[in-house]
């Protein structure tokens, strides 16, 4: 019984941490590609690595249990969900619309 348990906590934070890498990876691609001399082979080894990655730790983690796949997804969707909150720009960085100016009556 403690063992499963240790197991599934291993799963969960293994999840969480394969998610932080695959979007923070992400996030970090699409920053760098905008200035990127070679964009499309920065995307697309980015997408080769963070990919094997993900696939070899869920791989990993399973071992053919599948509830241990299930909990180590729901992880790599709350990382998901931290990584998008805390890339998300500031109220100060983002754009607003212009406001209209008063003409002369």
């Amino acid at each position: 019984m403690m063992y499963e348990t240790l197991t599934q906590m291993l799963a969960l934070i293994t999840g969480v941490f394969l998610g932080a890498v695959f979007f923070g990876g992400l996030w970090w691609t699409v920053r760098e590609g905008i200035s990127s001399r070679h964009p499309a082979l920065l995307f697309l080894a980015s997408l080769l690595l963070r990919t094997s990655v993900t696939l070899a730790g869920f791989y990993f983690i399973g071992r053919g249990h599948w509830e241990r796949l299930v909990i180590c997804l729901f992880g790599f969707v709350i990382a998901r969900f931290i990584v998008m909150r805390m890339t998300r720009p500031s109220s100060e960085r983002q754009i607003r619309p212009a406001q209209e100016t008063s003409h002369a009556p």
